[in-house]
C-alpha cells in the first residue's frame, strides 16, 4: 500500500507538472486539480493542506505587494519615470538601453518580475517606435536584467518569497547576502549586452528630438495619488528593513502598506478595480502547488530525494551547495522556477534535519537555491513567467522573439551569471 501511495502521488505530481509546462490548460486550474486529487485520494489530509502545507505568509506577501503596485500604477508614476529616464539619456540608444535596464533592475528588486515587465515593456515600445529602433535587443536585455535583479531582495521574485518564508530569512538578510553578488552579476551582464547590441543601434537627430519633445509630466494621471503612493511605498520599504526589530512578518508589512494606501489613496468606487490588480491566477497557482508538494512530503518522496542527494555528496556542505546551485539553475532554465522551488524547499529542509544542521549552518544551501532558481530563468524563453509575458506582448506588436534567438543570448548570460554565483558561494558564503 505504501508503494502504491508513492506511485499515485508521483504520477499526479508529474502529470500536473507536464500539463503546466505544455500550457494547454490554465496553470492555476491544473495546479488546483492536482491538489484536489491529492486530497480526494487521501494522500494529503484536508486540514493539513490548509494549516500546514499552504504557505499563507507567502500568499499574503504577494497579495499585499500586488495591491500596492496596482494602486501606485494608477498614478502614472512608473511611465513618467521611464520617459524621463530616456530623455536624460538624450535619445542615445545605448544609454537608453542601459537606463531602461537599470530601471528594470530597481523595479524587479522591489516589485515582482511579471509586474515589472508589464510596466516597462509598453514604454520600451513607445520609445523604440519614436526612435525607429528594433525593440528586440531592449526587450531581451530587460528580461535578462529583470530575472537577475529579482534575486536581489526578499520581495523581488516569487522563489525568494517562498525561500524566505520557509527558511525564516529577513529582508535584511537578503540585502546582505544576495544583493552584493547580484550587483556584480548585473554590471558584468550589462557590459556583455552593451557590447553585443551596441553597434546595431543608430538614431537620427530628428527622431531624438521627437523623444525630447514629449511632455513626461502628461503621463502623471493623478498627482495626489502619486505622492501618497510614494509615501506608503517608502514606509513599506522601511517596514521590510526593520521588521525583525519590531517582530513583524514581511507579509504583515506588505499587507499593512496595501491597506494604508487603499484607505488614503483609493475611492470607494475604485476599490473593485484595485482588487482586480491582484493576479489571482498566480495566487491560486501557488496554493495548488503547495498542496501538490505536500502530497510528495506526506508519502515520503521528498525525504528519499534528500537522502539520495546526501548519500551522493556524503553530507559535504560545499558539494551539496554546488549541486543545489547548478541543479536549480539548469532545471529552472527548462521549467518555471516557481514549481521547481516549491519542490526543492522541503527537500532542503529535510536535508538540514538529516544532517542535524542549525538554521545558520543551512544558509549557504538556501542562498544557492535562490541564486540558481532566479539566474537560471534567463536560460530559455519558457524558463520564467516574465519571459513568456514579454514574448507575448512583442508578438502582439508584430516583433516575434524566437526560442533560438533568445537562447543565443540567454545561455551565455546564464553561464556567466552562474559562474560568478559559484565563485561567490564558494569563497564568501561557505
Amino acid at each position: 500500500m505504501y508503494l502504491t501511495e508513492i506511485l499515485i502521488a508521483v504520477s499526479i505530481f508529474l502529470s500536473t507538472y507536464a500539463i503546466i509546462i505544455s500550457e494547454k490548460i490554465n496553470r492555476a486550474v491544473i495546479a488546483l486539480t492536482g491538489a484536489l486529487l491529492m486530497v480526494l485520494l487521501g494522500l494529503v489530509d484536508f486540514h493539513a493542506a490548509y494549516t500546514h502545507h499552504i504557505e499563507w505568509k507567502t500568499l499574503f506577501l504577494l497579495i499585499g505587494m500586488m495591491i500596492l503596485v496596482g494602486i501606485t500604477n494608477r498614478s502614472g508614476i512608473f511611465q513618467y519615470i521611464a520617459i524621463k529616464a530616456a530623455q536624460r539619456a538624450k535619445g542615445e540608444p545605448v544609454k537608453i538601453l542601459v537606463t531602461l535596464a537599470l530601471l528594470t533592475a530597481v523595479g524587479s528588486a522591489f516589485i515582482d518580475n511579471v509586474t515589472t515587465v508589464l510596466l516597462i515593456v509598453p514604454i520600451t515600445f513607445s520609445i523604440t517606435r519614436l526612435l525607429k529602433l528594433n525593440p528586440i535587443p531592449f526587450l531581451i536585455t530587460e528580461i535578462m536584467i529583470c530575472n537577475i535583479g529579482g534575486a536581489a531582495t526578499l520581495v523581488g521574485d516569487p522563489p525568494n518569497i517562498m525561500i524566505g518564508t520557509a527558511a525564516n530569512l529577513s529582508f535584511n538578510q537578503f540585502l546582505v547576502n544576495m544583493t552584493p553578488v547580484i550587483i556584480v552579476i548585473m554590471i558584468v551582464i550589462m557590459f556583455y549586452l552593451k557590447r553585443l547590441y551596441g553597434k546595431q543601434m543608430k538614431v537620427s537627430d530628428e527622431d531624438k528630438e521627437k523623444l525630447m519633445n514629449i511632455d513626461a509630466a502628461s503621463y502623471i494621471k493623478d498627482a495626489a495619488l502619486m505622492k501618497k503612493s510614494l509615501f506608503v511605498f517608502a514606509l513599506t520599504i522601511i517596514g521590510f528593513l526593520t521588521h525583525r526589530f519590531f517582530h513583524i512578518e514581511p507579509a504583515v508589512v506588505a499587507f499593512a502598506g496595501a491597506t494604508l494606501l487603499m484607505l488614503i489613496g483609493t475611492k470607494e468606487k475604485d476599490l473593485e478595480e484595485v482588487f482586480h490588480t491582484v493576479e489571482w491566477v498566480t495566487i491560486f497557482f501557488f496554493a495548488g502547488l503547495f498542496v501538490l508538494v505536500g502530497g510528495l512530503i506526506e508519502v515520503g518522496v521528498i525525504k528519499q530525494m534528500a537522502t539520495a542527494l546526501l548519500n551522493f555528496t556524503e553530507g559535504d556542505l560545499t558539494s551539496t551547495s554546488m549541486i543545489i546551485l547548478w541543479g536549480a539553475g539548469i532545471a529552472s532554465a527548462l521549467i518555471d522556477n516557481i514549481p521547481l522551488v516549491a519542490t526543492l524547499i522541503p527537500m532542503v529542509m529535510d536535508m538540514g534535519a538529516q544532517l542535524g544542521l542549525s538554521e545558520e549552518a543551512l544558509l549557504p544551501i538556501w542562498w544557492s537555491l535562490a541564486l540558481g532558481a532566479c539566474l537560471g530563468g534567463n536560460g530559455t524563453l519558457i524558463a520564467s513567467s516574465a519571459n513568456l509575458i514579454v514574448a507575448g506582448i512583442a508578438a502582439r506588436e508584430g516583433k516575434r522573439i524566437s526560442f533560438i534567438e533568445f537562447m543565443k543570448v540567454g545561455i551565455p548570460v546564464t553561464l556567466i551569471s552562474m559562474s560568478i554565483a559559484t565563485v561567490y558561494v564558494y569563497f564568501v558564503l561557505l
